[in-house]
């Protein structure tokens, strides 16, 4: 079946400015388009649609959905499969919010007893998953699954002064490299506080500490430009600065 952008958008409840944006960019061109000059979607595009919808859901920009759906080796059972574990994963953080709000509203009324641990659990879980939205794929391909595991459980265990703490941390880390950017020398002693507070922030995060790993962390900071842009943010330049502090820091070139 072929459908105009009018129905195709009123099937898939987008709007037709949406899908004339698609073409636009790449991600989803029409099958043809008619003598009378209007865009023509067949099955394959009905299927990609789908997908880059399924994508939008998860959390991924539209940059990063063209570069998978238009990749020539994109597997589209793969990729459902892909998406219903995100799904499920989803589910699972939803009913743990869910029940933590049950047990809340418990407490509250006297009916049970609620540790501060168990009062942050479903938040806890959110950020695992949106940081797996997002590095998931880059992280394990570097540090392997063990590692972003070991991670995760580290964090989910984390009492409420220790997940107070790595925020602090993770604050002063980004005043500290405001100050030690202007000295415009990475082997400063304000440069290598910095390395040194980023040193305990991943220490916290990870559960453990080793040098390689943290230089590699550092020259990530350099090479992804979603990691880039958050130290940039501010200052162009501060995320090669802490790179170049941490690599002193530990003494390794990643």
């Amino acid at each position: 079946m072929e459908y105009t952008v009018q129905k195709l958008g009123k099937l898939a409840g987008v709007s037709t400015r949406t899908l004339r944006y698609y073409d636009e960019i790449g991600i989803l061109k029409p099958a043809r388009i008619n003598s009378s000059g209007y865009r023509i979607y067949g099955q394959e595009e009905v299927n990609k649609l789908q997908q880059i919808l399924f994508y939008r859901e998860l959390g991924v920009s539209l940059e990063n959905i063209k570069e998978i759906v238009t990749a020539p080796s994109f597997d589209g059972a793969s990729a459902l499969k892909g998406h219903r574990d995100k799904l499920l994963e989803r589910r699972e953080q939803l009913d743990l919010l869910i029940a933590n709000v049950d047990k809340t509203i418990a407490a509250i009324e006297g009916r049970i007893t609620m540790s501060d641990r168990e009062k942050f659990e479903g938040f806890k879980q959110k950020m695992i998953e949106e940081n797996e939205a997002k590095y998931g794929n880059e992280i394990r391909e570097k540090y392997g699954q063990e590692q972003v595991e070991k991670s995760n459980k580290a964090f989910k265990n984390m009492s409420k002064e220790d997940y107070d703490k790595m925020t602090n941390l993770a604050n002063e880390i980004l005043e500290t490299l405001a100050e030690a950017i202007k000295t415009k020398d990475p082997a400063s002693e304000l440069a290598q506080k910095a390395a040194d507070l980023h040193k305990q922030w991943i220490t916290m995060c990870w559960g453990d500490y080793n040098k390689e790993a943290h230089a590699g962390l550092a020259q990530m900071y350099v090479d992804d430009e979603r990691f880039t842009a958050y130290y940039d943010e501010k200052q162009p330049g501060t995320a090669v600065f802490l790179r170049d502090a941490i690599h002193i820091y530990t003494g390794i070139k990643a």
